[in-house]
């Protein structure tokens, strides 16, 4: 991976003495942007942290130096330095005066897209995702280098910021042979990126920070027209431009659409449920998550249609490591709503219960977290409503009526009355296990009842109760994990599985907190599913360190062997095959 940064341009525009300080700093090589204020100390920051620069306040003096030697300032306040990718962005006081200035490191990282690079050249249209900062621009000059110079395609790139090419009429060399249009104003951006295609035969548009439904809207056009789009946009995942009415459109858009009672009652949802409005203008998506940790959607129609009923997607995550080599992983949906990895791409999925709520992640909250006295005043709002409910509506247990049946013949899920027996750690087995139980306070509406054998002996009426409704009457010694799984395994017809004795329940099922029932249950699908099986190394989410150890536990128990990688606060656990 080759880097050029043309830092010391940058420096140059810097008061004389931040210069030296910074010259002689020993992360230079690393500096991410330079920010200075009036009246407050100068500032450089580093991936790892910011530091001062100097114990004496910026002055206005300062401030109008470095104005006068970068370029013109645009409509969205930043400016360049000519043949150089920095980028400077000032902020004004209410008179339109400068009074500070964030002079950010632009490099040009040749090999940055190797993660993606067979998408690349698929010619379908991307969409990067990311927080700023995280190299979203990086890539897309790196990917407009590519298609111009090593597949020989027309390309031309919208540079609203000159941020893509560089400032100046000459464009930077880090794009290659593609061609760069320049924006007067970032309001325009969306005819210029029409015009292009109107007036310059491209078969590749490259777009940095789509931000308005007027952008969406263009992007869209040229799509329908057969020209591949690469795009970016700020989110972190997709769900945040299903969620973002001004950008839905990239995603395909969402519409509430109202259903038959046939059609409702076969989906088993409501009436009212969202479904995406078109095809999506983009055909995949990468969630650019770290700079070495990327998450890529093949289809973004399949993921939206998947979160809209209530699933989570099974993307790839890609990883590239020290030596350059890229390792495809791919995502699972844990019960609990937590997710794990299947390596090297395989497709088989674990059967996995609905979200278990997006708040706390940044994303969308589910139906029954949603408080009863919640109002809607809004058609706007009405839509969220439906959006949040549609991620919960789905009844996808894995299992119909006609496909399975309980022990004695009853249809699954099998509704089942408990006496004397833990309703808590019920509903724990029951969830954490997957199985298609339902608990229900009403005998009349059973299929069979699960007793203490203590409280039956002495309880006749209870005995007579399940005589007379011809309900099956399943005794357990105690109310303990172990009994309770072994009951309801009989109740079912599942064979024992090859690892359950009482410690390895007792692991996955303590009564922690759901961050580690989560991590825990994450860990041991991982295993049965993936590891054992197949004898793939599995990597797991990121954890803490009380956590992971809980997890290295788990794994110990199954005699394989585990490892933590990474840095905190992406540490995570990699499982090996024995």
């Amino acid at each position: 991976m080759t880097i050029t940064d043309d830092l010391q341009k940058l420096l140059d525009i810097l008061p004389q003495d931040l210069q030296e300080i910074l010259a002689q700093h020993s992360q230079l090589d690393s500096l991410v942007e330079v920010v200075l204020d009036l009246g407050r100390r100068p500032e450089a920051r580093f991936p790892n942290g910011a530091e001062y620069l100097s114990e004496h306040p910026v002055t206005q003096a300062q401030i109008d130096i470095c104005v006068s030697k970068v370029g013109i300032f645009g409509g969205d306040n930043r400016a360049g330095i000519e043949q150089t990718l920095h980028r400077i962005s000032a902020i004004r006081n209410r008179t339109g005066k400068v009074i500070g200035l964030t002079c950010r490191v632009g490099r040009a990282v040749y090999g940055t897209i190797g993660m993606i690079r067979d998408l690349v050249e698929t010619g379908k249209s991307i969409l990067m995702l990311g927080r700023p900062g995280v190299g979203k621009t990086t890539a897309l000059r790196e990917i407009a280098r590519v298609l111009a110079d090593e597949l020989q395609k027309r390309v031309v790139i919208i540079d609203t910021s000159n941020e893509i090419a560089g400032d100046g009429d000459v464009p930077h060399p880090a794009i290659g042979r593609a061609r760069r249009m320049q924006v007067a104003r970032p309001e325009q951006q969306h005819q210029v990126m029409i015009e292009a295609v109107e007036n310059h035969m491209p078969e590749v548009i490259v777009i940095d920070e789509i931000g308005t439904e007027l952008e969406a809207l263009a992007a869209r056009t040229i799509a329908e027209r057969g020209v591949q789009l690469i795009g970016t946009a700020h989110g972190n995942q997709i769900e945040n431009l299903i969620k973002n009415p001004t950008l839905s459109d990239l995603v395909g858009g969402i519409q509430a659409v109202t259903l038959g009672d046939d059609e409702a009652r076969r989906r088993g949802s409501q009436k009212t449920v969202l479904e995406r409005k078109a095809l999506p203008t983009f055909d995949i998506a990468v969630e650019m998550h770290e700079r070495r940790r990327w998450v890529v959607h093949e289809s973004v129609a399949e993921t939206v249609d998947t979160l809209l009923r209530g699933r989570q997607p099974t993307p790839q995550v890609r990883t590239v490591d020290e030596s350059g080599k890229v390792n495809i992983t791919r995502q699972l949906t844990a019960v609990n709503g937590s997710n794990g990895h299947v390596v090297n791409g395989e497709e088989s999925l674990v059967s996995a219960r609905q979200p278990s709520g997006w708040r706390a992640s940044g994303k969308m909250l589910p139906l029954q977290a949603v408080p009863n006295n919640t109002s809607y005043p809004s058609a706007q709002s009405e839509f969220d409503r439906l959006l949040d409910q549609s991620w919960n509506n789905d009844n996808d247990f894995g299992f119909t009526e006609s496909a399975k049946s309980g022990a004695n013949g009853e249809d699954l899920p099998l509704h089942v009355y408990p006496y004397g027996v833990s309703r808590h750690q019920l509903e724990q087995v029951i969830n954490v296990l997957n199985l298609p139980v339902v608990l229900t306070k009403d005998i009349d509406s059973a299929d069979t009842i699960l007793a203490l054998r203590s409280h039956v002996k002495n309880h006749a009426k209870l005995r007579q109760l399940a005589k007379s409704r011809h309900l099956p009457l399943h005794m357990i010694k105690a109310s303990t994990i172990p009994q309770i799984t072994r009951g309801l395994r009989r109740m079912l017809n599942i064979d024992e599985p090859g690892i359950t004795d009482e410690r390895e329940l007792q692991l996955l099922l303590h009564n922690g907190t759901d961050d580690e029932m989560d991590a825990l249950e994450e860990a041991r699908l991982a295993v049965e599913q993936i590891v054992i099986p197949k004898g793939q190394p599995v990597e797991l989410l990121p954890r803490s360190a009380s956590v992971r150890k809980m997890q290295h536990e788990l794994v110990e128990h199954y005699r394989l062997k585990s490892d933590s990688f990474g840095e905190e606060p992406n540490r995570r656990l990699r499982i090996y095959p024995a």
